[in-house]
């Protein structure tokens, strides 16, 4: 059973900076494209930041130059490092990853909270 856990999400203020780690089990992880997607209070699911087998990154343009996004191979762990919060970084934050044909597994997110 593919199960992938996220941890890390805090209430923190307006410039601020947060790590989020997702724990993958029952899945060749290194194999894998894995991602952050984001889901804010009254609107739908968006993709943050992915990065592939091969560690390549991409990222949302709302989030460029202040998200990274990184994996450990050996610890079956993918990382979202988040830098100069704003309040609308506020969401509910969900690991994903997909396997060789795209198929998507999803963690029960975490709560990112950025005061004013």
């Amino acid at each position: 059973q593919v199960q992938l856990v996220e941890s890390g999400g805090v209430l923190v203020p307006a410039g601020g900076s947060l790590k989020l780690s997702c724990a993958a089990s029952g899945i060749t992880f290194s194999i894998n494209t894995m991602g952050w997607s984001r889901q804010a209070p009254g609107k739908s699911r968006e993709l943050v930041a992915t990065i592939t087998s091969g560690d390549t990154t991409n990222y949302r343009d709302s989030v460029k130059g202040r998200f990274t996004i990184s994996r450990d191979k050996d610890k079956n762990t993918a990382y979202l490092l988040m830098n100069r919060l704003k309040p609308e970084d506020t969401a509910v934050y969900y690991c994903v990853l997909h396997d060789p044909d795209w198929r998507a597994y999803w963690g029960q997110g975490t709560q990112v909270t950025v005061s004013l």
